[in-house]
């Protein structure tokens, strides 16, 4: 931890001195709710978001917000270690290829629906006809399962610290989470409205009462596409290796890593249930397994946590942005950053202008944001990249 923040209604930790002026003003909104428990935590790679900080944990008393889990739901990462050491430029382009066949980018979906046994189930004594937003989407998230998305989503293939070659998936819920997110965040705004809320409508905090049936049925829709946003992933990850043994039918793939980053959970914390809000964070419980992705062309780690109280046994879920995506298509140079990538044998996709928003240069330095957080994580792999497919 580097600093704490005492000058607001609850305590701020910072993992980070360098916070920008807008996630530091976020932070100190939540800080200053009125259900918080114990403190804030502000991870390393932390920066502004909606309502809440992308990079920020809170726990809460009796109420969930919506906005402080954001639109893409379950968002997370998955990794697979491969019994390969070593993979050739040509065999690359061509696993590439392949994937780009069997893995919709960007805002395409499948054109078919897809097996619905690998479909979520609800959680227990519940129906999907008890979600409606679910319920109203499922036919829709059928032809989702499997599906990258756009923005810093990304399939990587890369080179391990351990001399072994690493798959990498990063994806969330799709327009299924997306639903759900702004239906409830709408209804919270409603609710709170009609309520009279102190809360000022334009911190985007609105909240749902744990004992209401909005709350309640936002925390199991919530749930939902958490479940769904990992079978998205490890949909994904299956026509991957498909593709990898293709080519090589030998090799042997080890059991997916997976870690989401975009949720609110019941948790216990200073001897009180309470509700997590992870935003732009992960879980790292003590000897959990986790993973924090750097930018493209930056190494990724696979980490193990040591379960500090202090950040509600929590990380960082990646680099973070240190410009916003017009910022960076404006001031970075194409070439420069193409450069950086081509000079260490990166298959990219920096392409033209529009592409730096996801730039090497978009992103803080994965490596300050690792020794930033050793308190919180020890790291076990490094993972360089070899290969990207971005959304």
């Amino acid at each position: 931890m580097k600093e704490i923040v005492t000058t607001e209604r609850k305590p701020i930790k910072l993992w980070l001195k360098d916070i920008e002026p807008g996630a530091m003003e976020q932070a100190k909104n939540l800080a200053n709710l009125p259900f918080i428990h114990k403190h804030i935590a502000i991870m390393p790679d932390a920066h502004q978001g909606y309502g809440m900080p992308i990079g920020g944990i809170m726990a809460t008393h009796g109420v969930v917000i919506p906005n402080a889990v954001g639109v893409d739901i379950g968002c997370g990462m998955c990794a697979v270690k491969t019994s390969l050491t070593s993979i050739s430029q040509e065999k690359l382009k061509s696993a590439l290829q392949l994937i780009r066949k069997t893995v919709p980018l960007g805002f395409k979906h499948h054109k078919h629906e897809q097996d619905s046994t690998l479909m979520p189930e609800p959680g227990a004594n519940i129906s999907t006809k008890e979600l409606p937003i679910v319920s109203r989407e499922y036919k829709n998230a059928l032809t989702q399962l499997g599906t990258l998305g756009g923005g810093n989503h990304f399939i990587e293939i890369q080179k391990g610290s351990d001399g072994f070659i690493w798959l990498m998936i990063h994806s969330g819920s799709r327009n299924l989470g997306y639903k759900v997110a702004n239906h409830y965040n709408s209804l919270a705004i409603e609710l709170n409205t009609k309520a009279g809320s102190e809360i000022p409508k334009k911190w985007q905090l609105a909240f749902l009462l744990l004992d209401s049936f909005a709350g309640n049925t936002y925390l199991q829709e919530m749930d939902f596409c958490v479940q769904f946003a990992f079978a998205n992933r490890r949909l994904m990850m299956d026509r991957v290796q498909r593709a990898l043994q293709s080519m090589d039918s030998r090799i042997v793939f080890e059991p997916i890593i997976n870690i989401a980053h975009n949720y609110a959970a019941k948790e216990s914390h200073y001897g009180k249930h309470v509700i997590i809000h992870r935003k732009g964070a992960t879980s790292a419980r003590e000897g959990e397994i986790g993973i924090i992705p750097g930018s493209q062309g930056a190494p990724s780690y696979i980490v193990r946590g040591k379960g500090n109280s202090e950040s509600f046994k929590s990380c960082s879920h990646g680099a973070g942005r240190k410009m916003g995506r017009k910022q960076a298509q404006r001031q970075l140079s194409l070439s420069e950053e193409k450069n950086k990538l081509d000079k260490q044998n990166i298959i990219h996709s920096i392409r033209g202008k529009r592409d730096l928003d996801e730039a090497a240069g978009a992103y803080k330095d994965i490596d300050a944001v690792i020794d930033n957080q050793l308190d919180l994580i020890e790291v076990i792999t490094e993972l360089q990249p070899l290969a990207v497919i971005k959304g």
